[in-house]
């Protein structure tokens, strides 16, 4: 899959994202500072899953109604390790992949939902 990482989502993570051989665009590497509709311009663009801790994105996708990303997923806990983020998204890939397009996937301590856009 082909992800774009938010600035606030973990290295590791991302470092364990590639090595599994998905595509990684991280933010803090290639355009640090940029605004959350900037980022979903270039999810858009580009045709990527954006991964992030902001909760901003349900807002700008349910209420302000922008052109949605491929899809969003909102991690609502950073675990105890910051590889944490990109082992739960490696599990849930592996799990079922296509419930991730175009919806808007939280992941918490109770579990995993989405909700279609």
């Amino acid at each position: 899959m082909r992800f774009l990482a938010n600035e606030n989502f973990p290295g590791p993570s991302v470092a364990l994202l590639r090595s599994a051989g998905h595509e990684v665009v991280y933010i803090a590497e290639d355009s640090p500072g940029i605004s959350d509709l900037e980022v979903i311009e270039l999810a858009v663009n580009s045709d990527l899953v954006i991964l992030t801790f902001d909760r901003d994105y349900g807002e700008i996708i349910f209420t302000l109604k922008v052109t949605s990303p491929p899809a969003v997923i909102f991690f609502r806990y950073k675990g105890v390790r910051p590889d944490y983020a990109g082992k739960i998204l490696l599990q849930q890939i592996e799990g079922s992949a296509s419930i991730l397009a175009k919806s808007f996937t939280v992941v918490d301590f109770s579990g995993i939902r989405s909700r279609p856009y």
